[in-house]
């Protein structure tokens, strides 16, 4: 009789072999490469020591002094002012800018429609330095008002970019239709071509806000004595090393950062779906 058990290294071979491919390999290290600082940024946030060089506890310390430092509450106030503003003013401007650019033909448009999107490909240190040097030549003093407009510079374009975006998958009949049926002109862009375009407008305002809180670099060539953004506050604190305190910040607004991206995002699907 012959046994019907098999060989161990018989039942070895029978067992699945898991294979990783290379594709799920690089996936892997690529978000590794891109999230495990953070993650280690966010961990040493609540390090009870005030270096972060070594670990000596865990504490909500870092994150309760934030909120009772003058300076950091003072600086975000003047991010949150300067984007606010720029973001408002770049709203109007931009959706207008895309329409006018979707709906009327003349002379130039391909050369304006290249120049409107410069700002997205220029460097920051280049629309800095154009912008100081406008100042300077008309004697502009710096001020708060100085870094708002040179931050509607960059917003005005990546607003106006995502609505041209969003207009190209609009139905044109519609607002044609409605002309058809005695509305005005007015009346069919408020009631019916700006109803289809606010998920995009929304989109691209949220994006802007980020981008006008992150940036350094424009602000701090533009802005005037006393007015420090909170970029600007960061990057004067890490130069004797980064602290926890720093470190729970970074994390907030990272956090923030998430949030309004993904709001973004879940507004613009709400709008393509609808």
């Amino acid at each position: 009789m012959t046994s019907s058990l098999q060989p161990p290294e018989e039942l070895l071979s029978s067992k699945p072999k898991v294979r990783v491919s290379w594709q799920v390999a690089f996936t892997v290290a690529m978000f590794g490469f891109m999230y495990l600082p953070i993650l280690v940024l966010a961990f040493y946030s609540f390090n009870q020591s005030a270096y972060s060089a070594g670990w000596k506890g865990f504490t909500f310390e870092w994150y309760i002094k934030l909120f009772s430092d003058s300076r950091i509450l003072s600086s975000l106030q003047t991010s949150l002012l300067v984007a606010v503003c720029a973001v408002g003013i770049s709203a109007v401007l931009g959706t207008l800018m895309a329409v006018g650019l979707a709906k009327y033909q003349f002379r130039g448009k391909s050369l304006y429609l290249g120049i409107s999107y410069l700002p997205l490909i220029i460097p920051d240190i280049a629309i800095a330095v154009a912008t100081l040097v406008f100042l300077a030549v008309f004697a502009i003093p710096l001020n708060l008002w100085t870094i708002v407009a040179a931050h509607i510079v960059f917003c005005l374009a990546y607003i106006a970019l995502v609505v041209s975006t969003r207009l190209a998958d609009l139905d044109p009949h519609l607002e044609e239709a409605a002309l058809d049926l005695g509305a005005t002109p007015l009346q069919a862009f408020l009631q019916v071509l700006l109803p289809q375009l606010l998920p995009g407008i929304v989109s691209g305002c949220l994006l802007a806000f980020v981008l006008s809180m992150d940036d350094f670099l424009i602000s701090s060539f533009t802005a005037g004595s006393g007015f420090n953004t909170l970029p600007m506050e960061i990057f004067s604190r890490i130069r004797t090393g980064v602290k926890p305190d720093i470190n729970a910040l970074s994390v907030i607004l990272i956090v923030m950062s998430g949030i309004v991206a993904f709001l973004g995002e879940f507004w613009r699907y709400q709008g393509e779906k609808n």
